[in-house]
């Protein structure tokens, strides 16, 4: 299996657990979605905002280091967040289409990008000043993982509220060898 295989897997398996989640918050009044239940983030709602704006300020940067991206050119119209906590919406039917346009930006790019872009350095500053310079590939592994960790942070405030989310183990979607 290739490196770019990889990220499409990883890009697949994003989109498949962010629509188990929004399934799942979808059935929670406006209340249950805005309490805070003590997360990083505060509420479900707060936890799913952050990992949109984790999502639109790497992507952004991608885009910035590697402009002829053509599956980052939805973001042009978004702004970059400002903060980690920012609330980029306060409704969820709002976030919900975010989400899923985010989703689909990210399958595209795990499609468009070759072996060469992700071993290419790429060039960021963080929200606090700090400018790095890494591997485009292993920024993109900390981006997914970034995804993971912060799902894996809802499903217990689901699971809190007694509402399950199935099965989110990535290897369910990693076909059977004949």
């Amino acid at each position: 299996m290739t490196c770019t295989s990889y990220f499409t897997h990883l890009a697949s398996y994003n989109q498949w657990m962010n629509r188990k989640l929004y399934n799942a918050a979808s059935v929670l009044s406006d209340e249950q979605l805005t309490q805070n239940r003590g997360a990083f983030f505060g509420s479900i709602l707060g936890t799913l905002n952050h990992i949109a704006v984790g999502d639109i300020l790497w992507l952004k940067r991608v885009a910035n280091c590697f402009p002829n991206l053509s599956s980052l050119a939805p973001l042009h119209e978004l702004k970059a967040p400002t903060d980690l906590d920012q609330q980029l919406c306060t409704d969820f039917a709002t976030l919900t289409n975010l989400r899923a346009s985010l989703d689909e930006v990210i399958v595209n790019l795990s499609k468009e990008l070759s072996q060469e872009q992700l071993d290419a350095p790429f060039e960021y500053t963080s929200t606090k000043g700090i400018k790095s310079k890494k591997l485009l590939g292993e920024v993109l592994l900390h981006f997914f993982n970034h995804q993971t960790h912060h799902r894996g942070q809802a499903t217990t405030l689901f699971s809190q509220l007694g509402i399950n989310v199935g099965a989110t183990d990535l290897i369910l979607l990693i076909p059977n060898q004949a």
